[in-house]
């Protein structure tokens, strides 16, 4: 069987079937049926790997489907009340009045969704224009020209073994060339770093900060849920030096979507974002909407969070970044899918130009342009002091200078402050950090990793190369442990990372089977020695309208 990879060639080449992607997607086609444009999604199907908590806004959907609810969008449940509440204590909480909540939080307008179900529809969209959508196939590798142009992507071999031998089933991975490739993948994406670190895009930049967000859905009494109420919270379990949230949505369907996002900025080491969730539903201000309910869903993803002051060069030779992979989240909004829609279709304008003109520029440098003209940009700055100001000022702190901001100054404020020490460099050593002692699940409200784990679907096939790799194999033991009580055993919302006793010794085992993609390992290990990369196409989480 010859090993020769299968080329493919496109207009186009998109990597990664999430808002931003299928954005680009469908605008492209909209400008020009007759280019070549294919979508290459990791996920088993668009959808699967979609994670958000959501409460939408529109605003992107608007200007790229102008028709959308004629169309049938899965977007319906419109808010109808914003409550924010200042949890405490355990016990205890005080509601914020909505004077003094920050502007850019009110929601009249917005709606709650399933981000994955938006995300299945602007497939359907992209395949009826004319797109060629690969659901299954995980963009690997990179490819370059002899000058160093990006000109396309290789998918991951199929069938290779732990050991890594061609199984009965190999199939190697297609080369899909393009004019242009538009990387698209979501949060710290891999291939995404790899192109910042290779032509330098984050020079000028500060270094990107990132959340985790663990997300469950339930099933709640009917008498507890009132449609189109938004939830946030702020305090209570997190301490004040600590950022992050909760949030709980009142979706369709007696169904109500909550999570709580911890800043990967964290200090110490003994901290675990999945028990700090499961403690944060035991509020009685939580814990009133689940009695009685049903968790049908769990999931965990890493978000950006740096805004302006971390959005890398977005174009180099052959291609450029759209969406999360460039991490145009809007903080203070707490949304991303907005800004994703409207970058993918900035991005499918561009390169639109560029094929039309037979320009054939190798940097397509009007796509910065155009979104520094945009209502993208304009967003991240009015809000770009928001995450410096909560990672100087605290939580309480923070959260007054922000109001100040947003509400008196309107974002205007003549200063920009900046977070330059990267998320894996906050740690303390455990001698120096409080010991947190959590509570045991109650199989109730709280629940244990792997029966979380099995609500994501998650799959991998088992006799395959780790896709969770280290660079050096004697870190996690030699200096995590003594300095961290290896911290990946506690960020990690999956049960990936397992310090165990073997042979009188102590030994560091990766369940890679786990994994659900958040990519927390990769952001937030000490000594970046975890490197996430891609397993075979179709495995990790199945998520359902997440």
């Amino acid at each position: 069987m010859s090993t020769e990879r299968e080329s493919m060639e496109f207009d186009v080449v998109i990597v990664g079937g999430g808002p931003a992607g299928l954005a680009a997607a469908c605008r492209l086609m909209q400008l020009d049926s007759g280019l070549s444009v294919v979508v290459v999604e990791k996920g088993s199907e668009i959808g699967a790997h979609i994670l958000s908590g959501n409460v939408f806004e529109p605003i992107g959907l608007n200007e790229l489907f102008p028709d959308w609810q004629q169309m049938g969008a899965p977007v319906n449940t419109a808010v109808t009340d914003d409550d924010v509440h200042y949890l405490t204590s355990a016990s205890k909480s005080v509601r914020v009045p909505n004077l003094f909540v920050p502007r850019p939080m009110h929601n009249k307008g917005n709606y709650i969704i399933s981000l994955g179900r938006l995300c299945q529809w602007l497939g359907e969209q992209a395949e009826a224009l004319g797109v060629n959508v690969f659901p299954g196939f995980a963009a690997s590798e990179v490819l370059y020209d002899d000058s160093g142009r990006v000109i396309g992507v290789a998918t991951s071999d199929m069938g290779v073994s732990k050991a890594g031998e061609h199984k009965s089933s190999f199939q190697r991975g297609y080369a899909l060339t393009a004019k242009y490739t538009i990387f698209a993948e979501g949060c710290r994406g891999n291939l995404g770093e790899e192109l910042i670190r290779r032509f330098e895009l984050r020079a000028n930049a500060d270094p990107q900060h990132y959340g985790i967000g663990i997300k469950e859905t339930w099933e709640i009494d009917p008498a507890m849920h009132a449609k189109g109420l938004v939830v946030h919270t702020t305090g209570w379990p997190l301490d004040n030096h600590t950022e992050g949230g909760g949030f709980l949505y009142h979706a369709a369907n007696n169904q109500v979507f909550l999570g709580l996002i911890v800043a990967l900025n964290y200090s110490n080491p003994h901290l675990s974002p999945f028990e700090e969730f499961q403690r944060w539903k035991q509020h009685p201000k939580i814990r009133q909407y689940l009695e009685g309910g049903k968790r049908i869903a769990y999931g965990a993803r890493a978000v950006n969070k740096g805004g302006l002051q971390s959005l890398p060069k977005l174009v180099f030779p052959g291609g450029m970044l759209v969406g999360c992979d460039a991490g145009f989240l809007n903080g203070v909004k707490i949304k991303g899918a907005h800004t994703a829609i409207k970058t993918g279709m900035l991005a499918a304008e561009s390169v639109h130009q560029a094929l039309a003109t037979g320009a054939g520029a190798a940097e397509l440098s009007d796509y910065e342009d155009s979104v520094k003209a945009s209502w993208v940009y304009k967003e991240l700055h009015r809000g770009r002091n928001f995450g410096p100001a909560l990672h100087k000022l605290g939580m309480f702190w923070g959260a007054a200078f922000t109001f100040i901001d947003q509400n008196i100054f309107f974002g205007c404020l003549p200063f920009t402050w900046h977070n330059r020490t990267a998320d894996h460099e906050s740690l303390v050593k455990a001698s120096e950090a409080p010991k947190i002692e959590y509570p045991r699940p109650d199989g109730v409200i709280s629940f244990d990793r792997l029966s979380s784990v099995f609500l994501s679907s998650t799959n991998h096939e088992e006799d395959q190369p780790s896709h969770l790799t280290l660079k050096d194999a004697n870190v996690p033991i030699g200096y995590n442990l003594p300095n961290f009580d290896e911290p990946a055993q506690r960020y990690c919302p999956a049960g990936v990372y397992e310090v165990v006793e073997e042979g009188g010794g102590k030994k560091f085992q990766i369940s890679a089977q786990n994994c659900v993609h958040c990519k927390t390992c990769d952001i937030k290990d000490p000594t970046q020695n975890i490197v996430w990369t891609v397993p075979e196409g179709g495995g990790g989480p199945n998520y359902s309208g997440m």
